[in-house]
């Protein structure tokens, strides 16, 4: 991260504040601006409120909403509930692993995609589903179906999932 991003992270400390009460607002911004929290802004952070560094630590990794690495451009989210579990939900993932060349949890090289398993989505009577961050939601799939999603959204397909 270059100077001017710590530009960017003073800024969000000095209109969000300096205790340890605004740690979680400080960080919503910082993830917001960034797409993650990285390691150099809690540095900053640190330096320039009253917290430290292992308390910003155990606000962002005690909450499910922080990510602490980057996250790829488009995030595809397998749904694992009960209903997408029965459907086939771990076919599906492992037909993205398989088509990104990545492990559920991991981005892209390219920053491109990142595949996360999540607990559920609440489209239940569409299992099993798919999420993509862009707020589609994509339901009944097999591994063919979630493989054409992911090249449609590279445009190597051309066409509409299907």
């Amino acid at each position: 991260m270059c100077s001017t991003d710590l530009d960017v992270v003073n800024e969000i400390v000095r209109t969000r504040g300096h205790t340890a009460d605004h740690a979680i607002p400080i960080l919503q911004e910082v993830q917001k601006r960034f797409r993650y929290v990285p390691r150099e802004a809690i540095v900053r952070i640190a330096s320039i409120t009253e917290m430290t560094e292992s308390q910003l630590y155990g606000v962002a990794t005690f909450y499910s909403q922080f990510r602490l690495e980057p996250v790829g451009d488009t995030i595809i989210k397998v749904c694992h509930g009960t209903a997408c579990h029965v459907g086939g939900a771990k076919g599906l993932t492992e037909a993205l692993e398989h088509k990104l060349r990545v492990k559920s949890g991991e981005t892209t090289s390219d920053r491109k995609f990142t595949l996360t398993s999540v607990a559920c989505v609440g489209c239940c009577s569409l299992a099993p589903v798919l999420m993509v961050a862009d707020g589609n939601t994509y339901g009944r799939l097999d591994r063919k179906k979630a493989v054409n999603i992911v090249e449609s959204l590279e445009g190597v397909s051309g066409a509409e999932p299907k």
